[in-house]
């Protein structure tokens, strides 16, 4: 989870997931986005790569890069449970209040 939080603290790299959002993209096209070297933007797939945020596959001359959504939301959801544990019954007692405020017992 370490290197999900480090892959996302950089600005770039949140971009280039939100390039990523809609279709797989090339390593050149993700570059021409951004105003830095072609070996930057490689530096900061490979960290997207590493964390398990996207994937990539060689086409010929080319890596397409795409990403993996069940692995994100996994990830975020395992941090809210770690986070967040007490959610479940702050929930409920909401539901319970909601429940005595609209005078229904059940």
């Amino acid at each position: 989870m370490q290197k999900v939080f480090e892959a996302l603290a950089s600005a770039t790299r949140r971009k280039i997931l939100a390039y990523l959002a809609h279709s797989e993209m090339s390593a050149g096209d993700i570059a021409s986005r951004f105003d830095m070297s072609k070996p930057a933007v490689s530096q900061h797939l490979a960290v997207l790569e590493n964390a398990g945020l996207v994937a990539s596959d060689k086409r010929g001359q080319f890596v397409y890069y795409r990403l993996i959504p069940s692995s994100l939301a996994n990830t975020l959801n395992s941090y809210v449970q770690e986070v967040c544990p007490v959610a479940r019954p702050l929930r409920a007692e909401s539901a319970k209040k909601a429940q005595e405020r609209s005078g229904d017992p059940d």
